[in-house]
């Protein structure tokens, strides 16, 4: 199969007005069969223990990796792009970070940090949704408003599978907190329609090859997996690099705003360098 050059697969200008309008960007098939071969490779291997490298660090929170004992749940598991060369291979894939540039307006993309995603088949919806949440609300110690998320299913995807749905246009609202492990949707969705503005859900239709950008503001969650086999996928999310520390103060629960982040790349005099290129790699221009 002959690959299209990269300009070609770059979104119009049309499209990255549409992206600043709606929070979101669908593209077509633009990552080859042949990575996502051996994204699912690395997968399989992450989960059996099989690593390039350890997990970078020991940071506050590594009980929320997903660990076999936890058992046939939502899998979550964070940096496996830094332990796993077949994961680092799709993350630091030029198409990423060469469309997060365009629709971003960056002269720089680098990586800030992926996930590894894998919801179950046959879980119900109080165990296999994905809460309405904000990437935003998870990164307050960065300076940069403009970071986004590409999201990269490893199949093809639809809502039966358990796609993520976007909430359009939710990047430019005034927003509260919401909750990645909160699968009630329903309460989650009636924090952010109090005041009567239109809530337009958005499900992409991936095929292969396929995925997604979203703004970091976007509201976005998913539901379960109506389908026979896991969805499997990681999200990577992505920062300009003149992204910085800035610091934030903690929670009305006094529950501290920091980042993963903060805890594993090196210091710039007194604060976490998010330039480290060893946790946060340029991604583009390559």
């Amino acid at each position: 199969m002959t690959t299209p050059p990269l300009d070609d697969l770059l979104p119009t200008d049309e499209q990255v007005a549409a992206y600043r309008r709606d929070g979101f960007h669908v593209t077509g098939p633009v990552l080859p069969p042949e990575v996502l071969d051996e994204a699912e490779r690395g997968m399989a291997r992450f989960y059996a223990g099989d690593h390039d490298a350890p997990f970078p660090g020991t940071t506050p929170y590594d009980s929320y990796d997903w660990q076999p004992g936890h058992g046939d749940v939502i899998r979550k598991n964070d940096y496996t792009s830094l332990q796993v060369r077949e994961i680092a291979a799709l993350t630091r894939h030029p198409v990423i970070g060469a469309i997060a540039a365009r629709l971003s307006g960056a002269a720089e993309v680098r990586l800030w940090h992926d996930q590894l995603l894998y919801k179950p088949a046959g879980l119900d919806s109080a165990a296999g949704n994905v809460g309405w949440h904000t990437d935003r609300q998870y990164w307050s110690t960065c300076s940069s408003a403009q970071m986004l998320t590409a999201w990269v299913p490893f199949h093809d995807c639809d809502a039966r599978v358990g796609g993520v749905t976007f909430v359009r246009g939710s990047h430019l609202w005034e927003q509260g907190r919401l909750d990645f492990w909160n699968t009630d949707l329903d309460a989650l969705e009636a924090q952010f329609a109090s005041e009567g503005r239109p809530v337009e859900k958005v499900t992409p239709v991936l095929p292969r090859g396929s995925l997604t950008f979203h703004h970091c503001r976007t509201i976005h969650g998913s539901g379960p997996n109506l389908a026979r086999h896991p969805r499997r996928s990681v999200a990577v999310h992505l920062q300009p690099g003149d992204n910085h520390w800035v610091g934030a103060p903690p929670l009305e629960d006094g529950t501290p705003q920091d980042h993963r982040n903060d805890h594993l790349v090196r210091r710039a005099g007194d604060v976490p360098d998010y330039r480290d290129p060893r946790i946060c790699p340029r991604v583009w221009p390559v």
